[in-house]
């Protein structure tokens, strides 16, 4: 149990240092067993089954911890991977638009894409911007339930870099009715509910942060 456990610590750091997961197969070869183990050569490499990499995966690798929203963001928008393009064109480990990007001078996309640093920057300076723009909600709605949910900063900025700060005023002043969703169907509520809970107390309020 022991080594198993080592085996998932490395498959998780793999996956956060490179932005993809490593040695994982599917149920379809496992035929549905959790573990098992498979000899090449002289390695031996354990896998997971489908579920094991949605739970090891998609749950936040470092808790409620900011580090541990920033994760769980990125794993949501583009399986943590840096170099992702979307079919809408969206790009990054966060899925930046081009508006997003010209908001903080950045033209380049290509150089973006191949900057994990300056990715990491503006997602921080979104996030930023973000509680700035709905400092007011943040202070009049956290704590208070809508839509069966109860309201959260993180899940407010969670909101805010899927549908815009504009629509999380709209969702929160409709109480709910008013319920964005982005060309993919994903809406502001599955985004509040899904990252509520996180700690971005360190997240400055900044009206015009520079990268």
């Amino acid at each position: 149990m022991r080594r198993k456990t080592l085996y998932v610590l490395f498959l998780l750091f793999f996956s956060m240092m490179y932005g993809r997961p490593a040695f994982f197969i599917t149920d379809s070869d496992l035929n549905d067993k959790v573990f098992k183990e498979k000899e090449t050569g002289t390695k031996m490499v354990t896998v997971l089954s489908e579920d094991e990499v949605k739970n090891f995966i998609e749950i936040p690798y470092l808790g409620k911890s900011f580090i541990g929203f920033r994760e769980a963001i990125a794993f949501k928008e583009s399986r943590g991977n840096y170099n992702m393009v979307n079919s809408l064109g969206y790009v990054g480990k966060y899925q930046f638009g081009k508006t997003a990007l010209k908001h903080f001078k950045i033209n380049d996309t290509q150089k973006f894409l191949n900057d994990p640093v300056l990715q990491e920057k503006a997602f921080i300076a979104l996030c930023s911007v973000n509680k700035w723009i709905l400092r007011k909600e943040i202070k009049q709605w956290v704590g208070k339930k809508v839509n069966g949910i109860e309201v959260t900063e993180s899940g407010i900025l969670a909101a805010a870099h899927l549908g815009g700060a504009g629509n999380v005023k709209k969702y929160l002043r409709s109480r709910g009715s008013n319920n964005f969703k982005d060309a993919y169907g994903t809406s502001i509520y599955v985004y509040m509910k899904k990252f509520a809970g996180y700690d971005t107390s360190n997240i400055e309020t900044i009206r015009k942060p520079v990268i």
